[in-house]
């Protein structure tokens, strides 16, 4: 048997703060004189022939120029929207690092409801219905209907801890509350993140320094862009029918299998997702291991657990991962984004 996911958990307590990203892109401005067109100076030259020539230096700078002004002197509507986008990104983005922060933190004090976290997440997404388009990561899974169901026995820690932390990034949201079905994917991304960098410990003999460091050199940091964007779901406010999610202690592979494939998941990403069914993930992929479809996959995934990097695994989960959390969703990529304030431009010391 291969090393299993949660089985790094104990690790999990020493922890440092979620590490950045390994490499930091800086976009530097460049200052650009304006000049009047009466004031370029342009360099003709005179062939033997009498005619003249523009020096390629000079018809770039003009033509530089004059689209430059052009763009300037427009209506400007372009430059708004692409300022104001860059400006939603940079809100969403700051807002996004503050939330993980709060949820590493909680998680970090709460190691052992990961597995609880996985499920939570899992069991709000799989309810989504292809032929009425209904169900997924909405949120639902946090009212008492729904959170008192028998598939969702014993998620009501993991369910408090996220209430908890809605408290606090609520406290210091700028553009409103954040919603259920947002935060119940992210806590999920935090205990897998939590969980890899854990791994990444117990491999260097158990040293936080020289994890943190294999995890930023070799790790899986940068595949969660798309994840990342992902950001702007809508909590509903009825539980979604009963019956589509299983349970997932008694349920067979083929049952498994057969929840997937309704929700568009195959028998490899059952098997990437061994950790979000229940809380032994070693028992589950034993089990998962005795169906010809997905066994091949449960070993896969446990060679590359071994491994110091573990990238198939990784990088299958987060993409897994990724779609499991957005089935049926409509994002609004607007969400928690708000006007900036207004600069009293006659205040300005020029």
């Amino acid at each position: 048997m291969g090393v299993s996911f949660l089985s790094t958990l104990p690790s999990l307590l020493p922890l440092a703060h979620d590490p950045p990203p390994t490499t930091t892109i800086r976009h530097h401005r460049r200052l650009v004189p304006i000049c009047c067109y009466d004031k370029i100076k342009t360099n003709l030259h005179v062939s033997d022939e009498g005619h003249f020539s523009l020096k390629r230096r000079d018809v770039l700078q003009s033509l530089g120029m004059t689209i430059g002004l052009e763009l300037v002197g427009s209506s400007g509507s372009l430059g708004t929207a692409n300022a104001a986008d860059l400006i939603q990104r940079r809100q969403r983005s700051e807002f996004q690092s503050k939330i993980k922060g709060t949820l590493f933190a909680a998680i970090k004090a709460n190691p052992d409801l990961i597995p609880s976290l996985l499920t939570l997440a899992l069991n709000d997404a799989v309810t989504y219905d292809k032929a009425t388009k209904s169900g997924g990561p909405n949120g639902s899974v946090r009212l008492s209907s729904e959170i008192s169901r028998p598939e969702n026995k014993g998620l009501s820690g993991a369910l408090s801890l996220i209430e908890e932390a809605k408290k606090e990034i609520d406290s210091y949201s700028k553009a409103g509350p954040i919603s259920y079905a947002d935060l119940i994917q992210y806590a999920a991304q935090s205990a897998v993140k939590s969980t890899f960098i854990a791994s990444a410990i117990r491999k260097c003999g158990g040293n936080v320094e020289k994890g943190n460091l294999l995890y930023t050199a070799y790790g899986s940091n940068g595949q969660w862009g798309l994840f990342d964007k992902q950001f702007g779901r809508a909590d509903t406010q009825d539980p979604d029918p009963e019956g589509r999610v299983p349970l997932w202690e008694k349920a067979s592979v083929q049952e498994m299998k057969d929840k997937f494939s309704a929700v568009g998941l195959g028998p490899r990403q059952l098997a990437v997702l061994s950790a979000f069914i229940g809380p032994d993930q070693a028992a589950t992929e034993a089990l998962l291991a005795s169906d010809k479809d997905v066994a091949p996959w449960v070993e896969k995934y446990q060679r590359s657990r071994e491994t110091v990097s573990q990238t198939d695994y990784e990088v299958d989960l987060i993409t897994t991962f990724t779609k499991l959390s957005t089935l049926g969703q409509q994002i609004n990529y607007e969400a928690y984004t708000y006007a900036p304030p207004k600069i009293d431009i006659t205040k300005l010391k020029l």
